[in-house]
């Protein structure tokens, strides 16, 4: 049944959110990932007996490819001349594209094993590996591996030999971003070194095995990332890392050559595992992060001859026309296309679970050898659509086979068969070519499976949405806007026929679970198909009060107004949903709301607040620019000041007008009542001075840190004091954590809430998000001060009433009668608890919560931002990598406009005498109307930056009912116990019902 409780109806609403936040997981993205196939290899004698990788870190392409103009110096040269060397004389090269999330752990998978480790996997923790996946590492004879401590464990550890991988990895606190990272490369080619000299000692072991066949050298370059994310990518420190790194490249390549005697049977590859972008991020789709180097050259690597007569070669793009190797054709090839090159080279089986195509052109071998390359990469794939074929076939109960792969002519056998008979007859370019289509077959097929249950979960899950909009529909109904009797039972609202319903209801889950059993579908397939189940059926048993929902209609005297509202209602959602794609939508928004709401209010109300109403304009106007910005930001101290010294100025502002909000507790002494206030105005100065203190500190700390190579302690430490103070003033002062502090002037509260905040948020600002945060912070307190006063001239009285104090112990439970409280064993104020129905009206206000929260992300940043958010916000207070650490301040920052828009509806919601979390709970309602956008418009196809950000925006569209909640315990927990001034009306007509 709807539950009789709001908590009950959270309770539900939780549990389905979170269980529906995992569906595009089972729909879009489950794990392609199958297990028993049979390994191939090329049964031909491999053209290298090991393999050297290297892969830069954080290394885009344009920056090794492209010649550096020094403009101090007004030269230019190549930052990496030996690389480009084996460019123009022996190597084959191009870029290697990419795909989201571009990080380094998803990139040395794609890589070295293969495949796009699916973004599933983040549902089963952030483990070592959170899927079980072959690799070459795995498939070799035995690896070395050298270099970052946050890389190497994972191959290490998935290989099925463990001793068949050896790791040396320099202490983790070396990777502090505060530093030059030119020290870790520097370990891993010392360190390789010492590795050459134990194996060069007469009589090793490790010589003896470093003479074998089939082994791989791997060198993970970390400083170029490192550099990149503390300097930005056009800094100096990261394109000398680049030359540092072409310097070690060859130095170790030497010594290669000079241990095997140059025995021409090593094979070198140089790579990256992502981009980074100008502000030295990366894991979106930009171009930046997801275009990476890629050059092959030493033993069954074919050389790339020049064009004669200085013609352009095949694979050059404007992209790569300031590189100046036009003559020099360039290979592009997909990442994971890497790892089937690599183990043809050294001739081991492919990695099972690999979906790389082999790029043919990089290898100098026989055309018998690379048919038969090409026969077992294609092989290697059909095993896994076999297998995922074989899986369906025994667990569907109205199975359908992928059709191509059934024709008569054009079934697998026949195409093997083919490719068999034309390499036997020498036609080996044939041969290539069908093999290239029979893999192009097998990947549509696994990609048919991968969607073969779409149109079933995806009608169950709309359902599930649809149905939770109209089952918190009724409670909201039932609750707080018909005129029933709210102590009523539920049950008084049941149809007669309930029974029966709920049996049909009971059949349809059973039906669905016995086809889920029968085809050994996931444990959450019967989480999916029970909450629609339920909420359909609760909505058919609530029939009565439907009926009761039209009759009320029906009597209203201007039925179209209602259809109206609920028009543009969601209009303003899908334009919500729109503003994902396009933050200029808010700035329009803004404009219209500067220009529309003061010409909308009455003309009394015009009369009476004038100055109020161009606050409004002025201040949204300013709003409104943010978000015409750009997301990509550089660093900008002058702006981060700028912010500072407006918040501090609004502060002292703030301090010098107090005596007019700061109150004394009712009944205080006179002495002891100066005190209190006195006491009250010293917390807003010092919260003033915190801000001032971190707008000075916060550039100061960043120009020693660039100065000295580190961050100073004392900087830091001041940093993290100033921090923690400031955060901790609002919480131990008014707060409902401290249960002696007395009740504030709600004005007073929110101020001190906004300086207090504004302390770590300057302090965590690298550009112009201080600005932001004042005017976002204003237009918050203007919209509250509109909102009562619009509600205070609906009741036809004045706007304020200082004399007259409303005690708010509570904004969690509703009163109903206007009565007086005992505070500390003596009668206090008197209470006005009036509370009132939700009306039509109050869809204003919830969109504008609505919005004012979507705004407190999107001001500075967007989805993609999110999850490629500048690192060095948090420079200030830790530079030696912490991800935890790191992550949690960067999120600190992000939710602090939440806590402020948070803090106002905690207090508009009282102000306007609603019951408590009725609008909130209006709000969760109806914000799945974007959510069911969100779910259709995740993507696992196109362009991998429009993956990414669909995967996000049905996330944060579908956490949001979790987060508002703790939005509502934040305003509970921050504004506290406070003073409300009530409008005369209310105070001398003590008693009167308020009328709808």
């Amino acid at each position: 049944m709807i539950p009789a409780t709001r908590n009950g109806l959270l309770l539900i609403g939780v549990l389905f959110h979170l269980v529906y936040l995992l569906s595009i997981f089972d729909i879009y993205f489950r794990s392609p990932l199958v297990h028993g196939m049979t390994p191939h290899r090329i049964p031909l004698r491999a053209p290298a007996k090991r393999l050297v990788l290297f892969v830069a870190d954080g290394l885009r392409a344009d920056k090794i490819f492209e010649p550096y103009h020094n403009q101090t110096t007004d030269t230019t040269d190549e930052l990496a001349p030996f690389l480009l060397n084996k460019v123009r004389t022996q190597a084959s090269w191009g870029v290697s594209h990419t795909r989201v999330p571009t990080e380094s752990r998803p990139g040395h998978v794609a890589a070295i094993a293969g495949f796009y480790e699916d973004v599933s996997a983040v549902t089963k923790g952030w483990k070592m590996n959170p899927v079980e996946f072959d690799s070459v590492f795995n498939e070799s004879r035995h690896t070395w591996s050298f270099g970052s401590p946050d890389i190497l464990p994972m191959f290490a550890h998935g290989a099925t030999d463990k001793n068949k991988v050896d790791t040396f990895m320099y202490p983790p606190e070396f990777e502090d971003f505060s530093g030059n990272g030119e020290r870790l490369d520097t370990w891993v080619f010392d360190e390789a070194d010492r590795f050459f000299d134990r194996a060069a000692e007469p009589g090793s072991d490790l010589g003896r095995m470093m003479h074998q066949d089939q082994l791989v050298f791997f060198f993970h370059l970390l400083g170029i990332d490192t550099n990149g994310h503390g300097f930005k990518p056009y800094s100096p420190e990261y394109l000398n890392n680049v030359r540092h790194v072409d310097r070690g490249i060859k130095r170790l390549v030497d010594r290669f050559e000079q241990f095997y005697g140059d025995d021409g049977e090593t094979a070198y590859v140089f790579t990256a595992d992502h981009g980074m972008n100008d502000r030295g991020a990366h894991g979106d789709g930009h171009p930046d992060n997801t275009r990476t180097p890629l050059i092959a050259w030493g033993a069954g690597v074919a050389r790339t001859l020049p064009t004669a007569d200085g013609q352009t070669a095949p694979g050059h793009t404007a992209f790569s026309q300031p590189w100046k190797l036009d003559a020099y054709e360039r290979k592009d090839v997909n990442q994971a296309d890497i790892a089937p090159l690599m183990s043809s080279l050294i001739g081991i089986p492919l990695p099972l679970n690999s979906v790389g195509t082999l790029p043919l052109s990089y290898l100098n071998a026989t055309d018998e050898f690379r048919a038969r390359a090409a026969l077992v990469n294609a092989l290697q794939v059909l095993e896994q659509y076999r297998v995922k074929h074989d899986q369906k076939q025994q667990t569907e109960m109205f199975f359908k086979p992928y059709a191509p792969m059934h024709q008569p002519t054009n079934s697998p056998e026949h195409i093997l068969a083919r490719i068999r008979q034309a390499i036997d007859m020498r036609q080996y370019a044939q041969a290539e070519a069908d093999c290239s289509s029979l893999i192009a077959l097998c990947l549509e097929g696994l990609r048919y499976f991968q969607r073969y249950d779409w149109l079933l979960l995806r009608s169950i899950v709309s359902a599930g949405y649809l149905g939770w909009i109209v089952y918190s529909l009724l409670f909201i109904f039932r609750k707080y806007v018909l005129t029933l009797d709210p102590h009523a039972s539920a049950n008084a609202y049941r149809s007669s026929s309930s029974a029966l319903i709920g049996v049909v209801g009971g059949l349809v889950f059973v039906a669905f679970s016995a086809m889920f059993y029968r085809q050994q579908s996931p444990a959450m397939y019967y989480a999916y198909v029970a909450f629609p189940a339920y909420f359909w059926t609760e909505v058919a048993q609530q029939l009565p009060l439907i009926q009761q929902i039209a009759a009320d209609y029906m009597r209203t005297s201007v039925r179209w107004r209602p259809f109206a509202f609920v028009a543009a209602y969601v209009v303003v959602l899908e334009a919500l949903v729109y503003a994902y794609f396009d933050r200029r939508v808010y700035s329009v928004a803004f404009a219209l709301l500067a220009i529309a709401w003061p010409v909308a209010v009455s003309p009394k109300f015009r009369r009476r607040h004038p100055k109020l109403l161009v606050l409004w304009t002025c201040f949204c106007l300013l709003t409104s620019v943010f978000t015409l910005l750009p997301v990509e930001r550089n660093d900008h101290l002058g702006l981060v000041m700028a912010g500072g010294a407006l918040i501090t100025a609004s502060g002292f502002v703030a301090w010098h007008f107090s005596p007019r909000f700061v109150l004394p507790p009712p009944g205080m002494p006179v002495k002891q009542a100066r005190a209190a206030i006195a006491f009250d105005r010293l917390i807003i100065l010092i919260e003033t001075l915190l801000v001032g203190i971190a707008t000075v500190l916060g550039p100061l700390t960043s120009k020693a840190t660039e100065t000295r190579g580190h961050l100073p302690r004392m900087h830091q430490l001041a940093c993290w004091a100033v921090l923690i103070v400031s955060t901790l003033l609002p919480l131990l002062h008014g707060s409902r954590l401290n249960q002696a502090a007395r009740d504030q002037h709600f004005l007073y509260r929110l101020i001190t809430i906004y300086l207090a905040f504004a302390t770590p948020f300057v302090l965590l600002t690298v550009s112009y998000e201080s600005i932001f945060y004042f005017a976002y912070s204003i237009v918050l307190l203007l919209w509250l001060t509109i909102e009562r006063a619009l509600y205070f001239e609906r009741a036809e009285e004045q706007l304020l009433a200082p004399a007259e104090q409303t005690r708010l112990s509570s904004l969690l439970t509703p009163q109903t009668s206007l009565s007086s409280k005992k505070m500390g064993g003596k009668t206090g104020a008197p209470v006005l608890d009036t509370v009132r129905r939700l009306e039509l009206s109050d869809m204003r206000t919830g969109i504008m919560f609505l919005f004012f929260v979507n705004v407190a992300f999107f001001g500075t940043g967007n989805v993609a931002s999110l999850a490629s958010f500048s690192i060095e916000s948090v420079y200030r207070l830790i530079t030696v990598f912490d991800p935890f650490l790191m992550s949690a301040l960067l999120l600190f920052k992000i939710f602090i406009p939440f806590f402020l828009v948070s803090a106002v509806f905690g207090v508009l919601n009282r102000s306007l005498e609603l019951p408590p979390f009725s609008l909130f709970l209006f709000v969760l309602s109806t914000t799945d109307v974007m959510t069911v956008n969100f779910f259709f418009l995740v993507r696992d196809d196109g362009s991998w930056l429009d993956i990414g950000m669909s995967i996000s925006h049905f996330c944060i569209s579908g956490l949001f009912v979790l987060f508002t909640i703790v939005l509502f315990v934040l305003s509970h927990a921050l504004v506290g116990s406070v003073l409300i001034p009530s409008s005369p009306a209310q105070a001398s007509n003590k008693g009167t019902k308020k009328q709808r």
